[in-house]
Parts: structure tokens; C-alpha cells; sequence
């Protein structure tokens, strides 16, 4: 067995099911993009021809992403399409069988449900061992429930990859891995969801909490703060801080301080396109969070790179200084509603930010949701509404997909808040990068930012800015503790 290509069994592990045709190629290459490491193609109720054309065709989009090519139970049509390796079930042909056809070279897989069993496939010569369901899940009825605990006893058992299935989604990838698995098979979670791209990509960002400091890539794409406090200073220390890599691109640069921005020089757009094509061609990024877009052009540009690049775009729509001064040109705002945020993640608006691009008031919990949702139909994913300008406690209402979190703090009676948006915004970009989830990557944030504020260092005459480095110090803290 080649070993180049066993080490490649690691990461999001699809297995395409339903979709045929143009359909079935465009979830594909979709999720490719959104980091799938292994596809596993298994086709039902379509003709000898429509099947060897498919496999085929998936083989190549595998082959140009770089992505392992699985054929479920045929070894014959592993051969024919030049895949990677095949899959068996328990039912189907032998290991040493398969071996003998696609010689040492070609994966071998087998599907698991117990440790005999494994221990079984792995001295039959078995390059890796699936193992579920893990939970109960729908996608087969016959699916027996075999839990972490039994994942764990596997892991144990076998020295091969370690494959999961059944009933994972995306809260409970982080849970998995930690049991042991080297990979998470799914279905439905991404070849269902209507962004193939951003399913995968906040699934495949999950194996980032595996790799050593930094864990993952960030891009920041925002305005300089000479001041230090906001901006792409501080997103650069909180990224970090928080143990991901760093990059950026300049929109602006500013002449501010804590009393306010003295003056705006804008970085022309055919400028900015070179920074990010410089960035993109060679570094990467997982994560990408924009601040201070500044004008339509600019807006305009970074929608179409994201529409081209399979990211999690976390989108910080920065309109209004502390001090007052208009931060995104108005014929910006239409920009960004229409172009920007179709093609966004996570958007994290303050309570005007959210009434300008909606066009709803919003004064209170009942209207964020509202807004909330209103900016969903227009095409955020997610949606994060920052409660700051609320009265009483500092509540903010995070919308994941359907389902609404409440996150309230104890509001701290301090003037030193320069830069709470980008810094907050961009704490949840390297808390993703670094394979928390989006529930417990903004709840964290949340936390970071809260004692960011109640540490300040209470530096200058106007809005000071926040404490990155004592805030980090304890939420890192945190996070060993609950990973240990």
C-alpha cells in the first residue's frame, strides 16, 4: 500500500448519495472545494452506463482538488475509473480478493461495527476501518447505534485510519475526533445542504484543533488603525493570540486615535485585488473576515473572490466609527447587501449596522431577531446581532441556520471600547480556523471580549482600547482545560 495515500485518510469523508448527473457534480465539486479530503461514490437506481460515466467524471474532479476517490462494494469499477481504492462491506467481496484485483497500490476500506470486526479487517489487510453508526441516524434502516464508546475501543484496537459514520453533524464532529476518528463520513450533512462549499468547509476546519500552533489560516481584510485599538491591528493580535495564522489586506489606512479618525486615505481597488490575489494564490486561507470594506468597488471585489473560493466568510459590516466618522461609503451599503452578503458565512452587525441594511428598526431583543432574520433572507447565513447598544445587559442573539442562541453578558460601565467589533469578530474567525464550531467559537468570543473590556488598559483621552493579550491568556486557559 502506497502510504503517501493513507496518510491522505484524514478530514471530511463524503459519501455522495441521491444526486445524479450535473446535479451530483456540482455538490462535488462544491464540497471539494470546501475541503473534502475522500469521496466515496455510491450510486442506486441508475443504469451500468450512467454509473461508469459518473465515477468517471468524479474521478477527475478528485484528482484536481487533490482529494482521495473511493468506489462503494465495486472493485471492478475502482479499476475501470482508476479510483483511489474501494470500500466493502462486510457482505461484499473479500479483502484479500480485492487486493489481489487492484494490487498494493489501491485503498481498501471495510465497514465496521464492532471491535472483532476491525480487528478483523485490519489483519486482513484493510488500509482503513469505517466504524458506525455512531449516533442514530436515518440514512439507513438498518443502522445499528454503536456509540463513542465502542469508537474508542476500535481506536484502541486498530494502528489504520479510523473512519465515522452515521448520524454526525456538525456539533458533534469535535466530540468524534476526540474519540479517535481520523476521518467523519457524511452524507446529507453536506450533500443536502444548499452551500455544499460552506458544509464542508466548517466540518473540514474541525481537523484544524489536530494540527500543531497555529491552528489554521485567517485572512483579514480591513482598514488600518494607526491608533492600534481596531482595524487590522486588532485583528492581527487577536488571531494571534488565539493561535491561528494571520494575514491581511488594506483597505484604507486611517489617521486615528482614541478621540477619533482624523482622516481616511482609501488603497485603490486594483491595489487591494493584488493583495488578495497574492494571498490567495499562495498561503491559503480557511477563514476570511472583512472590517472596513469602505467603498462599492471594494465590496464589489471581495464578494466575487469569495463566490470563486470555497472560504467561511465572516463579514464585520464596520459603517460608523466610535467617534461618529462614516466608515462604508453609502453606495457601499447597497453593495454589500446585495453582492456581499449572499456570499457570507457569519454576519456580526451592531444594532444600526443591522437597521441600515435592513431598513427595520431595531431597539430590542424581539426586533434583533427580526433583523435577524430579515438579513438571512437576504443571504447570510448566519447571522450574529451584537446587543451593545441595548439597554441594561449586553445581549447578543446568534441565528445558526434556524436556531436561535441567546447570549447575554453583564454589561461593564467602561469607556475603553475601540475596536469591540473587529476584535470580537475577529476572535470567532480563529476560534473557526482553530475547529471550534460557530456555536461554541462565538460563545467563546463572547467571554474574550468581555474581559478584553473589563481588563482595559485605559490608554488615551476618548474610547481606549481593549485588552487582546489578558483576555487570550484566559480564554486559552479555558480551552485547555475543557480539551484536557
Amino acid at each position: 500500500m502506497n502510504d503517501s495515500k493513507t496518510d491522505k485518510l484524514t478530514g471530511l469523508y463524503l459519501i455522495t448519495d441521491g444526486a445524479r448527473g450535473e446535479q451530483l457534480f456540482t455538490k462535488v465539486r462544491a464540497a471539494l472545494q470546501g475541503g473534502t479530503a475522500i469521496v466515496q461514490y455510491r450510486a442506486k437506481d441508475r443504469s451500468a452506463a450512467e454509473i461508469q460515466s459518473e465515477a468517471k467524471q468524479l474521478a477527475d474532479l478528485c484528482r484536481q482538488a487533490g482529494a482521495l476517490f473511493i468506489i462503494n462494494d465495486d472493485p471492478h469499477l475502482a479499476m475501470d475509473c482508476q479510483a483511489d481504492g474501494v470500500h466493502l462491506g462486510q457482505q461484499d467481496m473479500a479483502v484479500a480478493a480485492a487486493r489481489t484485483l487492484l494490487g498494493p497500490d489501491k485503498i481498501i476500506g471495510t465497514s465496521n461495527r464492532t471491535v472483532e470486526q476491525a480487528v478483523a479487517s485490519q489483519e486482513a489487510g484493510a488500509d482503513y476501518v469505517a466504524v458506525g453508526s455512531i449516533y442514530p441516524t436515518g440514512s439507513k434502516s438498518d443502522a445499528v447505534h454503536i456509540g463513542l464508546d465502542t469508537l474508542r475501543a476500535i481506536r484502541q484496537a486498530i494502528d489504520v485510519p479510523l473512519v465515522a459514520i452515521g448520524g454526525i453533524n456538525r456539533d458533534r464532529v469535535g466530540e468524534v475526533i476526540e474519540a479517535g476518528a481520523d476521518s467523519i463520513a457524511l452524507i446529507s450533512a453536506v450533500m443536502a445542504d444548499p452551500a455544499p462549499a460552506l458544509a464542508a468547509r466548517e466540518i473540514a476546519l474541525q481537523f484544524n484543533r489536530r494540527q500543531p500552533v497555529p491552528h489554521g489560516r485567517v485572512l483579514t481584510v480591513a482598514g488600518s488603525d494607526s491608533g492600534g485599538g481596531a482595524g487590522i491591528q486588532a485583528d492581527l493580535k487577536t488571531i494571534t493570540l488565539l493561535g491561528s495564522y494571520g494575514m491581511s489586506v488594506i483597505t484604507a489606512l486611517t489617521a486615528q486615535n482614541t478621540c477619533g479618525v482624523r482622516g481616511i486615505h482609501p488603497v485603490p481597488v486594483d491595489f487591494v485585488d493584488e493583495q488578495l490575489a497574492a494571498v490567495l494564490d499562495d498561503l491559503a486561507p480557511e477563514v476570511i473576515k472583512t472590517g472596513m470594506l469602505l467603498d462599492a468597488g471594494i465590496v464589489r471585489l471581495v464578494a466575487d473572490r469569495l463566490k470563486q473560493h470555497g472560504l467561511l466568510a465572516m463579514v464585520d459590516p464596520v459603517m460608523i466609527a466610535k467617534g461618529g466618522a462614516p466608515l462604508l461609503r453609502q453606495e457601499a451599503v447597497e453593495a454589500c447587501r446585495n453582492q456581499l452578503l449572499p456570499q457570507t458565512y457569519l454576519l456580526t452587525p451592531n444594532l444600526p449596522e443591522a437597521a441600515e441594511l435592513t431598513g427595520l428598526p431595531v431597539y430590542n431583543e424581539a426586533d434583533m431577531e427580526k433583523a435577524g432574520r430579515r438579513l438571512q433572507q437576504l443571504g447570510a447565513r448566519n447571522v450574529l446581532l451584537k446587543g451593545g447598544h441595548l439597554e441594561g445587559e449586553a445581549i447578543d442573539l446568534l441565528l445558526d441556520g434556524e436556531t436561535l442562541y441567546r447570549l447575554p453578558a453583564k454589561r461593564i460601565d467602561c469607556r475603553n471600547t475601540h475596536g469591540t467589533g473587529c476584535t470580537s469578530s475577529a476572535a470567532i474567525a480563529a476560534l473557526l480556523a482553530s475547529g471550534h464550531p460557530l456555536p461554541q467559537a462565538v460563545t467563546l468570543a463572547k467571554e474574550f471580549i468581555t474581559e478584553a473590556i473589563r481588563t482595559a488598559p485605559d490608554l488615551g483621552a476618548g474610547h481606549g482600547p481593549v485588552n487582546h493579550f489578558a483576555a487570550a491568556q484566559k480564554l486559552m486557559r479555558t480551552i485547555d482545560r475543557t480539551e484536557q
